[in-house]
């Protein structure tokens, strides 16, 4: 399947899907009826997963990434200092809204798919803007390498880590 879309593969015999919703309807899957219980998901901040098994819907996985502690001191130092806070995401935009809304993010740009990340970071800069961008993983190394200065987390993927001109030794 096409990168950062989902995954499918045999399992004791049943063809399982699992992926956005896109990626389901593009498979012939319909998946109207778990649709509310996915966007309850992503208004929470999660990420909805749809699962498919044999072709029918059977499931939506939520999965979040904790904020960490240190979060909104961090953005409050940044936005002291003057520096705007875009957050740049694969992730659906209600789950992106409700993540942003929660840290004082105004600036998203979401359901960026891996390959387009790097184009965002590019036309940020085509705007006069200088970009730092903070990243730890494969699909964030190309915009590392795009941004005047690519931030990486010693926690995050070596490609990332390589492309960054700056890496932070844990992820905090």
């Amino acid at each position: 399947s096409p990168v950062g879309k989902g995954v499918i593969g045999r399992v004791e015999g049943n063809v399982v899907a699992i992926g956005n919703r896109r990626y389901l309807v593009e498979l012939g899957v319909d998946a109207t009826p778990l649709d509310s219980d996915a966007e309850r998901l992503r208004e929470d901040g999660a990420t909805a997963i749809f699962v498919a098994i044999d072709g029918r819907i059977s499931g939506v996985i939520g999965i979040a990434d904790p904020i960490k502690a240190t979060t909104d001191a961090a953005l409050k130092s940044l936005r002291e200092d003057g520096v705007d806070v875009v957050m740049l995401t694969g992730d659906n935009w209600t789950t992106a809204r409700a993540v942003a809304k929660r840290l004082g993010i105004g600036e998203i740009e979401a359901e960026i798919l891996p390959e387009d990340k790097s184009k965002v970071v590019t036309s940020l800069r085509e705007a006069g803007r200088i970009v730092a961008m903070a990243g730890d993983g494969v699909n964030d190394a190309p915009a590392l390498a795009a941004a005047d200065v690519g931030i990486a987390m010693g926690t995050g993927t070596d490609v990332a880590i390589e492309s960054a001109g700056v890496t932070l030794l844990k992820g905090d």
